[in-house]
């Protein structure tokens, strides 16, 4: 267990190295600290109680332990079965490539013709959508429409590309291909004007502008791709704790520029 999450468990009045019921440790954790508690530590407190390394914890045993944190990071996160996933699906993580930019640019045009009016703004987000950085091969989307409960305005267009939907929470649909197909795209609707559309813009966009902030991010992501490289959530909330403060240091620059979602036309 890290220092960190050690001074965190003193913090909500738990001891370290009696911390009881794992499962209500990381309750109390979440309810003070919120999206900074990821999976990451909930394995540490699983392994912590059981006097084992989390390393060691079982394939099995890290799925549970997913379903009890997922529903607490994303409320009313609930897993679409049709957009399962077939056989090993590795985390690599490769140098930037130039051809990610024209990938992006031939799935908006077909996202747009799917969707016409629905889609009210289309970005690149996500690693790939950063000259320079390292990411996975992967491109990431984010759709932002008028009422991300309306699915039927949505989903039928999407998966007609052959791209299903995986999850769905309270503020945004995951959609990524099913089976054994090449998982080369992951699409995320979410609501124009929403939390979760302007964060991700603003961290893509402050990526973009920091080269400092940009390399440790990619070296963190080459470090954490090697650790998790068969858990691929563990990977994603391992990075919690840099973009959060990235963000955090985001916010600040954007009110001293003047930053907003620029204008995007379809």
């Amino acid at each position: 267990m890290d220092e960190l999450l050690e001074a965190r468990l003193v913090d909500v009045g738990l001891d370290p190295g009696d911390l009881g019921d794992p499962s209500e440790a990381f309750a109390r954790l979440h309810s003070r600290f919120g999206r900074r508690i990821t999976l990451v530590d909930r394995y540490a407190l699983e392994a912590a109680a059981r006097g084992i390394e989390p390393d060691a914890l079982g394939a099995e045993l890290r799925t549970r332990l997913a379903y009890e944190v997922i529903p607490l990071q994303l409320p009313g996160w609930q897993l679409v079965e049709s957009g399962a996933r077939t056989g090993a699906d590795p985390i690599e993580v490769v140098p930037y490539r130039d051809e990610w930019a024209a990938a992006f640019a031939e799935w908006r045009a077909r996202l747009l013709d799917a969707l016409g009016e629905a889609a009210v703004r289309l970005e690149h987000v996500g690693s790939t959508a950063v000259p320079g950085l390292a990411a996975k091969p992967v491109i990431d989307i984010q759709v932002s429409v008028r009422d991300v409960d309306r699915e039927r305005s949505y989903v039928p267009a999407i998966e007609s590309l052959g791209i299903a939907l995986r999850s769905r929470d309270g503020s945004h649909r995951y959609f990524r291909p099913a089976g054994d197909a090449p998982r080369t795209v992951q699409v995320h609707v979410v609501d124009a004007g929403s939390e979760w559309e302007r964060e991700h813009l603003l961290f893509r966009d402050f990526l973009r502008a920091d080269a400092e902030v940009r390399g440790r991010y990619g070296r963190l992501k080459l470090d954490l791709a090697e650790r998790y490289r068969d858990d691929r959530l563990a990977y994603t909330e391992a990075k919690t704790g840099f973009v959060l403060d990235a963000l955090e240091e985001a916010e600040r620059l954007a009110i001293r520029v003047g930053w907003e979602l620029a204008a995007t036309p379809r």
